[in-house]
């Protein structure tokens, strides 16, 4: 492991034509991740996932640690199910089993790796798990019929005890900046909730035995609270480290 710890930010794709406000507000988000990460040490490789799986593989090999961010709905054919669901948005299935399997090849490797609102769903998904795939517009996670920079809503989420987000972000009820229509249904295989929306929702998962946690929030939203994502991104430094101490 090298001494300045290195980071693959990874995107389902950076091209977004037919729908550049969206496209906009993704890249300002990954922009935040890349500049917190940065401003802490990290050297930063940012990858798109939609260059297909070998790309992927062999981009983030040299990484110490992943980020997988936010982006589009996983097509249902990963989780069992159909298209033609309400507020259904384009799929990038060769981005979807790209980011599959990198999540795969992070638990096998054991690097730590946080995944970002969409980045939860692809780990659930990779893992058998499946997905509620629309919560309905008054569900309170999204903001409808609004600018796309106004489409994040505040909430709180209830972090369970003695868990690796509860070690990170406190056990009380923690304040998130949400955008998000589908969440969690039934939960893959070696992964345990580690926080829950006010409805019930899940919110944050983690690998019972790998460094692998993610969050179904965007604390790199400028309006998030401030420390959150600077925190989540420490739980990958301490993962990171200890994995380097113990192959030492």
């Amino acid at each position: 492991m090298s001494t300045q710890p290195t980071l693959a930010v990874v995107e389902a794709t950076r091209v977004r034509s037919h729908d550049p406000a969206y496209h906009d507000y993704v890249q300002l988000l990954v922009g935040n991740v890349i500049a917190e990460a940065e401003s802490h040490g990290w050297t930063v490789t940012r990858l798109a996932a939609d260059r297909g799986t070998d790309a992927l593989l062999a981009g983030a090999e040299p990484a110490d640690a992943v980020v997988i961010v936010g982006g589009e709905d996983i097509h249902p054919g990963f989780y069992g199910a159909e298209t033609g669901y309400a507020n259904e948005s384009r799929h990038l299935p060769v981005a979807d089993a790209a980011q599959i399997a990198l999540v795969h090849a992070a638990i096998e490797r054991r690097i730590p790796l946080l995944g970002i609102c969409r980045g939860l769903q692809i780990v659930n998904v990779a893992l058998g798990g499946t997905l509620v795939q629309d919560l309905g517009d008054e569900c309170g996670h999204v903001n409808r019929g609004v600018p796309i920079p106004q489409v994040l809503t505040t909430h709180a989420v209830h972090v369970e005890p003695e868990t690796r987000v509860a070690e990170l972000l406190g056990a009380p009820p923690v304040e998130v900046r949400s955008a998000h229509h589908q969440a969690v249904d039934a939960l893959g295989d070696g992964l345990v909730v580690s926080a829950r929306s006010h409805d019930g929702h899940v919110e944050a998962i983690e690998h019972r035995e790998a460094p692998l946690f993610a969050v179904q929030w965007h604390p790199e939203d400028v309006a998030a609270p401030e420390g959150q994502l600077t925190a989540l991104l420490g739980g990958l430094r301490t993962a990171r480290d200890a994995h380097a101490f113990a192959v030492a």
